[in-house]
């Protein structure tokens, strides 16, 4: 694929932040309360995934600028491990990848437009379908798309945290609780488990890395990119969750999807919360319009190399990916239609995660890079992947059902590997 135009630091950081600002930040405290509810414990889980996000970037910084070819993960595995793996990946991102992400986004949207809107789909569904249109003309029309959203996106969320600081609201009960139970709550399952929940709000810190060849000058603008962006959207997260926490009870919390709606309800009023809720609903266009845009590429890259998937390596005049664009989408259609809010996450999550943390142990393999190298490699890697063996552990302990459907996706991408053929090798 040879794009006609560049994207710069500036966007592709925005294409970050527009992946991970999403339906995780807004929704996952209430999952997080019913199991632990001490602020210390809350700000700990999300310090710890945007600790595991920040080295993630890192790795990926490094394996982007070393072998600089747009498919992301396919690429490195496949280079780094093997075909197989690499093939794995691409399998993945094509069924929950991203287009669970966007599926997510659309449910999401239906609940907070539908004090607007009614209880019905059709808002998430028009967006749903409707977005990724916007990708599949050129990529500086993409650019300026995702810019556009990116924008309305972080000063909704920057007015919302000012406004939940600089406020007081009515609540008797409020959720923050600063004592020392966290010592204990950090050691039960449901930690573990509620840091999936987060690991899924921090998803898409490595979007930037897929698209590496759309990006102008990628040696020096892709690790600023992945860096800056997980940092500002970090610090995001923990002042938003204690925004949530200040403006509403663990009883109106817990276990609930719209906490957003909730905590500015009681700061707002109805009235407010309607607009809050709006907003929220909107803002969730960049979302799935960043992933609209990055998926596809990860099936472009495999499409080029395997006889099965061949007609989706088809790009326009431009150098896009229109049919891998509308498969994704489709797929986004059927978990849409199909898939529970919470149970989605859970298995989309867990998957992801463990194809990130076999990514991760990839760049251990590069001997020599050629381009940015993870600071204190092998360190931070070893970090990672010790952590995150130990969540996807517990939540396989915990939630089993999930976990094996995650598994169970992977068991069929292995079937279709054997069963297809590679046709170019690098």
């Amino acid at each position: 694929m040879q794009p006609t135009s560049k994207i710069s630091w500036k966007t592709a950081a925005g294409l970050v932040i527009a992946n991970m600002i999403g339906t995780g930040v807004f929704t996952s405290l209430g999952f997080q309360l019913a199991v632990v509810q001490n602020t210390w414990t809350i700000l700990i889980l999300w310090t710890l995934g945007g600790g595991m996000a920040l080295i993630g970037a890192l790795v990926y910084a490094e394996l982007g600028t070393h072998f600089r070819r747009t498919g992301g993960d396919y690429i490195f595995l496949s280079e780094t491990i093997h075909p197989s793996i690499g093939y794995l990946y691409a399998w993945v991102s094509l069924v929950v990848g991203f287009s669970a992400p966007i599926a997510i986004a659309a449910m999401a949207m239906n609940d907070y437009l539908s004090p607007l809107f009614g209880d019905t789909n059709l808002p998430g569904l028009f967006f749903l379908l409707v977005v990724p249109i916007a990708h599949m003309f050129s990529v500086s029309r993409s650019a300026q798309f995702q810019d556009l959203m990116t924008l309305v996106k972080i000063l909704f969320v920057l007015v919302l945290i000012v406004l939940g600081i600089v406020y007081a609201s009515d609540v008797e009960l409020p959720a923050l609780d600063f004592s020392g139970s966290w010592k204990n709550e950090v050691l039960m399952p449901g930690f573990a488990v509620s840091l999936i929940y987060v690991f899924y709000a921090y998803t898409g810190w490595n979007s930037a890395a897929y698209i590496i060849e759309e990006v102008d000058q990628p040696q020096k603008n892709l690790p600023k990119a992945l860096i800056w962006a997980t940092v500002s959207v970090m610090v995001i997260y923990i002042l938003l969750q204690l925004v949530l926490l200040k403006h509403a009870s663990v009883d109106q919390l817990s276990g609930k999807v719209q906490v957003a709606d909730i905590a500015f309800g009681n700061l707002f009023g109805p009235k407010g919360a309607l607009w809050v809720s709006f907003f929220i609903g909107i803002q969730l266009i960049a979302t799935i319009s960043g992933y609209s845009w990055v998926g596809p590429r990860v099936t472009y890259a495999m499409a080029k190399d395997f006889k099965l998937w061949k007609p989706l390596s088809k790009v326009n005049v431009h150098g896009i990916p229109t049919r891998a664009i509308m498969l994704n989408t489709f797929i986004s259609l059927v978990l849409f239609s199909t898939g529970s809010f919470e149970q989605v996450m859970l298995y989309a999550g867990f998957v992801l995660q463990l194809m990130g943390t076999v990514t991760v142990y990839s760049s251990l393999r590069i001997k020599k890079e050629l381009g940015f190298r993870t600071p204190y490699k092998p360190v931070l890697q070893v970090i990672y992947l010790i952590f995150s063996t130990a969540v996807m552990g517990y939540l396989v302990y915990d939630r089993p059902m999930e976990s094996l459907a995650g598994l169970g996706i992977l068991g069929l991408g292995g079937l279709m590997y054997a069963l297809d053929k590679r046709e170019v090798s690098h």
